[in-house]
């Protein structure tokens, strides 16, 4: 038995060794990358219901989960996308942020507060993250590995590991990985490691594709008594 364990561990060795290898996870990653081409040539909008489970497992472990909405709409080359946020927790909290033409806004319903990021652009890639991106535009912003098929609510996905370029979101968020419907250009589950014991895990359901988005999906209701920070 021992002797058989030998055979089969350096049956294995020797397979991982073989170039031949490289060149079949290359072909898969161009096919998938290039169904996200076609996809998203035909991408308009998407709405999609979520929760986001933010987790740190250091120095002491905790969870907060968000439940809400998600919209993205792309028009052309331009692209904006909003969350909102219904519950914290299991307990009411709404919020809202969006995000247009390089500018992430952020709107706290309870506290009526606006703060506005106006150097955001250089993280749509985060924020569109395979909703409606293409295989080209991924392959521009982000280090691809596929990991290979898998199944996330008895829907077929390509998951795939994505390393940023550039260094200012790498050193925000080391890694990401995706479960991705090619035939929609549309991501089921996300996973995004923020280093020191932190990950955020999106999962999002109730998909639906190229249909019409609620007038007030990308803006807020304020009033006189809004404060508005910006930075």
């Amino acid at each position: 038995m021992a002797l058989m364990k030998r055979f089969f561990y350096l049956a294995a060795l020797v397979l991982a060794f073989l170039p031949g290898r490289a060149a079949f996870a290359a072909d898969d990653l161009n096919t998938v990358l290039r169904k996200l081409d076609a996809a998203a040539a035909n991408f308009t909008s998407t709405s999609a219901s979520f929760e986001f489970d933010s987790v740190v497992t250091e120095p002491l472990p905790d969870k907060d989960v968000q439940t809400g909405t998600v919209y993205y709409q792309r028009k052309g080359t331009a692209f904006q996308m909003a969350a909102h946020i219904d519950k914290l927790n299991g307990k009411p909290a709404p919020k809202m942020y969006t995000y247009s033409n390089g500018a992430l806004k952020l709107y706290d319903e309870l506290t009526n507060q606006q703060r506005s990021f106006a150097r955001a652009g250089k993280f749509e890639s985060y924020l569109m993250l395979g909703f409606g991106a293409s295989g080209t535009a991924l392959e521009d912003k982000w280090t691809i590995t596929y990991l290979g098929p898998d199944t996330v609510d008895g829907i077929k996905t390509e998951k795939l590991e994505l390393v940023a370029k550039d260094p200012d979101v790498k050193k925000n968020i080391p890694k990401v990985t995706i479960w991705v419907d090619t035939a929609r250009a549309v991501s089921l589950k996300q996973v995004f490691e923020e280093g020191s014991g932190q990950y955020r895990v999106c999962v999002y359901f109730n998909i639906k594709v190229n249909q019409a988005l609620p007038a007030d999906a990308f803006t807020f209701k304020t009033d006189k008594k809004t404060t508005y920070v910006n930075r």
